[in-house]
């Protein structure tokens, strides 16, 4: 039962700004999403929790559906051996101390000023949490964080999506082989059909790239994103941080369709596991789909 809530588009080379489209008010679940199991501890202490904070409703149908796309990896990581996913609507628990010891944070949310730790409050919780080793992983616009927070947020995922030289857009990628061995485990590789990106991050040294592609020239909207031309561009990434913990980072996610391709659902559940200090199966991860599952749980929009 749900706890009371708290109160460059490119396409053929066309490129146009990702806008966030107005939509129904924060809380206002449909009768389906409150029938998840949300903020549901673990039954056992020796399970490790895993706190999924999926953001409130934005953009069109089918785009941002972070609490679907969050209930969908919660189902895959439920059929893992010692992990218990919890899992968060509007983009931050009402019961805080579930936070408290997880192995690991996922963030998949609108970022900018909707980030959903920009309270004080909140982002002083993030940080005793990074500085206890807690892992991190960050999706899709979570990634793109305001200028007074930047320093934070590099030092705890290794990168962070600014306008200074951050571009953004939608088009085709395909990847090959992730380059980080234990987040590989399982990937082929895959395509990602005319999916969101978010690329040219700052990132401080000690990232691993993951996955790199080819983004079309006229996604290339800054100075410095201009001076890099013909650049394989990174858009998912691990870090382990000096102070201790481990971080994930995919500025994929954006179209909840995409969540079919499998090679994406087992990278993303991989490097998951991997944030969390859980070994990831020598196979991968399991992401077999209950059917009719990319079509639960999605937001009301227009």
């Amino acid at each position: 039962m749900r706890l009371p809530p708290l109160h460059t588009l490119a396409v053929s080379g066309a490129v146009f700004c990702l806008g966030l489209l107005a939509v129904p008010a924060a809380g206002a679940l449909t009768e389906e999403q409150s029938r998840l199991a949300l903020e549901a501890d673990a039954p056992r202490a020796d399970l490790k929790r895993i706190v999924l904070l999926a953001g409130s409703p934005s953009n069109r149908r089918g785009q941002h559906e972070y609490l679907a796309g969050c209930a969908l990896l919660a189902e895959a990581l439920r059929r893992v051996d010692g992990v218990w996913p919890v899992l968060v609507a509007e983009g931050w628990p009402v019961r805080e101390t579930l936070l408290d010891g997880a192995a690991a944070v996922v963030v998949y949310a609108d970022g900018g000023a909707k980030l959903p730790f920009l309270p004080p409050a909140r982002r002083a919780r993030m940080n005793a949490l990074m500085e206890k080793g807690t892992g991190l992983v960050m999706l899709h616009q979570a990634v793109d964080v305001p200028a007074e927070i930047f320093t934070d947020v590099q030092s705890w995922l290794g990168a962070a999506w600014q306008p200074d030289i951050g571009c953004r857009g939608h088009w085709d990628m395909e990847f090959g082989m992730p380059e980080n061995r234990e987040i590989a485990r399982g990937v082929q590789g895959f395509a990602a059909p005319l999916d969101g990106w978010l690329f040219n991050l700052h990132f401080l040294p000690g990232v691993v790239p993951l996955l790199s592609g080819v983004v079309p020239d006229k996604a290339r909207t800054t100075v410095d994103s201009r001076a890099h031309a013909g650049r394989m561009e990174v858009v998912a990434w691990s870090y382990e941080r000096p102070q201790g913990g481990r971080s994930f980072g995919f500025s994929g996610c954006d179209l909840h369709r995409n969540w079919g391709v499998e090679g994406q659902r087992r990278f993303v559940l991989n490097g998951i596991l991997w944030a969390a200090g859980v070994p990831v199966p020598e196979h991968g991860t399991d992401v077999s789909l209950v059917p009719g599952v990319l079509e639960a749980n999605l937001d009301a929009k227009p």
